[in-house]
């Protein structure tokens, strides 16, 4: 858009001291268009059309109208239309993104100087006088202004008009005047024709007692908040972006360029506001910065550790291991990782079985343990077991607690989910699911459970176990029992509305499923799929809308035991797993890219990963060598040739198998009720941790 005469008349006489203010695009305002001290008008302190500078000189502190130098700036024409002659981005459009930026920040004559040297306008005194309009309120003028800025007639002439009628109607309502509104209703409202339940809940507000009802039952901040302003950026979809520019579009193209920068960033684990974004470069973070050595060895179970969870603090660390315990950890989180120590806060010794499952209340408070088919809450501040839950009549294989910290559900192999109280009161039985439960989580908004297992198809006849001369509960029976099993059932992942606890969606999918995670923002899941006698393994992650898997993560290995991944990172923007080859690996979420194999742990699995929810540089991981492992980003003086490059992860990994010796392992054997026993407690130790920087 180009200056007419008059416009360019004005804006060559440019005042280089004014009062500034931001421009129409800021969407805080302290007086949406009412008289502050300074009558608004378009948004600014004083009346500006189209970057020109048009207005009385502001009164200094003595009441005099100080002397202003004036210096005419002369207009600059450029050949072409693109910003350089390489450049697809039309110098028009460019301009005016600048000016109004220029505007949005304060610097209302910089913008004026630049209206008259290169001739173009941010907006026509159209788009100024129906900001005015809405701002000032004047209505009736609003819908004519509307017209002029190219609103066709039509379904989106008619949306904006109602929205310009809703407000006025709301506004007449909070000022107490209750006729006038009700003419709104029926003359301007009603003729619309919207749908009936809005027009139903737009009368029924006639019926508000005072102003301060009528708000919050709208959820509106009325006519003195920011609800004019807010209502310009809705009556913005309905006009052409070329007339009335978006509010602070230059801003929102740099976060879309931060936010592309962001995706490609493998590595990426700052948080959004991190100084370390710059316009000056692309955005790239430090692979040397992602935690990828380990820092601490944690050295107390006397056997395999199974399963691990950060409390919500950071602070504690809860393991579930094969030795009939749990222990609960002392993180020192605020010290340095080179001086940070951790100590086994409670040894939890009171399992008949082996451990399999951990759990922290919202709190911190309380800590759940499962062990075969019982379910133990510990009071984490003295160290005490202050209820057994036996409602299970097989082994429990999964505690999630409810995202608001009122209780906690609770799922087996029996079939059985359970909701209880925190207290650990049974509140509610879900029934017998479709299948035998692996694992499950709540979704963060409350609104969903999912679930993995088995679901058993009709068994095809087979032989009596009893003919094969092997005694009930030998290893062979167990072996047989589990094979049969494996023939005759599949695996599935089953959605579950929280409220009705009715499913939503059942998805078949092939391979046995061992551990079910969910993003924060309740969108996807990742789900765990092993690969014995089928296809290799890989970790699924599976949109919870469109219930599609829209990423699949593959590397390790995992055939029969029970191995569990996490989300890992700011944003969740990595997943990490364990595998049986005993190393941990991490993928890139977005790209599904395997940016890390790190070894380190001994023999056996790496049967369990958790980030820590505080420090975005920090996870823990436990394995069959009895240990766990804290992972940082490795110190400064570590960064030798040897810790600083890249990992060669080769293109075929080969599944290394692991013998399940005297029953141990986290695979079927274990969840079909195979349990361990014999540990020798009198021998069990303290153990100890070993610090490595």
């Amino acid at each position: 858009m180009r200056l007419t005469d008059s416009d360019r008349d004005s804006a060559l006489s440019v005042s280089l001291d004014s009062n500034h203010e931001a421009g129409p695009s800021s969407v805080a305002g302290p007086s949406n268009g009412h008289k502050a001290g300074v009558l608004k008008s378009n948004g600014f302190s004083h009346t500006f059309t189209n970057g020109s500078s048009k207005r009385s000189p502001s009164p200094d502190f003595d009441g005099h109208a100080p002397e202003k130098p004036r210096s005419s700036v002369a207009r600059v024409s450029l050949p072409g239309r693109t910003l350089y002659d390489d450049s697809y981005v039309d110098r028009e459009e460019f301009v005016r993104l600048v000016i109004q930026s220029l505007r949005d920040v304060g610097y209302m004559e910089s913008a004026a100087t630049l209206e008259a040297e290169s001739g173009y306008i941010m907006e026509t005194p159209e788009v100024a006088e129906f900001r005015r309009c809405i701002l000032d309120a004047s209505w009736d003028s609003a819908e004519a202004a509307l017209m002029r800025l190219g609103v066709t007639e039509g379904e989106g002439l008619w949306d904006a008009k109602f929205l310009i009628a809703r407000q006025k109607y709301l506004e007449y309502l909070e000022a107490g005047r209750t006729t006038a509104a009700l003419q709104v209703l029926r003359n301007e409202l009603a003729p619309l024709n919207p749908e009936l339940e809005n027009l139903h809940a737009l009368s029924s507000l006639l019926m508000c007692s005072d102003p301060a009802d009528l708000r919050q039952q709208v959820g509106w901040d009325g006519a003195g908040g920011t609800s004019r302003r807010r209502l310009l950026l809705d009556l913005q979809r309905y006009i052409p972006s070329s007339v009335m520019i978006p509010q602070r579009r230059f801003a929102t193209l740099l976060e879309q360029a931060r936010a592309y920068q962001q995706s490609r960033c493998l590595y990426h684990n700052v948080p959004l506001k991190n100084r370390s974004y710059s316009l000056y470069a692309d955005h790239i973070c430090d692979r040397n910065a992602f935690p990828r050595v380990t820092t601490t060895i944690l050295q107390v179970h006397s056997d395999e550790v199974w399963n691990l969870e950060w409390s919500h603090s950071g602070r504690y660390l809860a393991t579930a291991s094969k030795d009939r315990t749990a222990i609960i950890w002392r993180v020192e989180l605020d010290k340095d990782a080179r001086t940070r120590a951790y100590s086994p806060e409670f040894i939890l010794r009171d399992h008949p079985f082996p451990v399999g499952c951990v759990s922290w209340s919202l709190d911190d408070s309380i800590l759940l343990t499962a062990s075969e088919n019982f379910i133990r809450l510990w009071n984490t501040r003295t160290g005490l077991c202050t209820k057994v839950l036996s409602d299970h009549t097989d082994v429990v294989t999964a505690l999630a607690w409810l995202p608001d910290g009122s209780g906690f559900i609770s799922g087996g192999l029996d079939r059985k989910i359970c909701l209880w109280d925190a207290d650990g009161k049974l509140r509610d039985q879900w029934g017998r699911t479709p299948i035998r439960v692996t694992d499950l989580m709540v979704t963060p908004d409350f609104t969903r459970l999912v679930a993995v297992g088995m679901y058993d198809a009709p068994c095809l006849p087979g032989p009596n176990p009893q003919e094969t001369g092997a005694a009930q509960g030998s290893g062979a029976t167990a072996s047989a029992a589990a094979s049969a099993n494996k023939s005759s059932s599949e695996t599935r992942i089953i959605i579950y509305d929280l409220a009705t606890k009715q499913p939503e969606r059942i998805l078949p999918l092939e391979g046995e499923l061992t551990s079910v995670k969910i993003s924060a923002d309740s969108q996807y899941a990742l789900i765990n799929r092993a690969s014995e006698n089928g296809p290799p393994a890989e970790i699924h992650l599976l949109d919870l809308a469109t219930e599609q898997v829209v990423r699949k993560y593959t590397g390790h290995s995992q055939s029969k035991h029970v191995i569990r991944s996490c989300f890992g990172g700011v944003e969740g923007n990595f997943v990490v797993s364990g595998s049986e080859d005993g190393n941990v690996y991490i993928w890139h979420r977005d790209s599904g890219g395997l940016l890390e194999v790190l070894s380190g742990h001994g023999e056996g699995s790496v049967n369990s990963v958790a980030w820590n929810p505080v420090n975005e540089r920090m996870f823990a991981s436990c394995s069959d060598d009895k240990t766990i492992r804290i992972w940082e980003a490795p110190p400064p003086e570590a960064l030798g040739a040897s810790v600083a490059a890249p990992i060669d992860v080769p293109q075929e990994m080969h599944e290394t198998q692991h013998e399940m010796e005297n029953g141990k392992g986290k695979g079927k054997g274990r969840w079909d009720g195979a349990s361990s026993s014999g540990i020798d407690h009198e021998s069990y130790g303290m153990g100890s941790t070993t610090a490595l920087f």
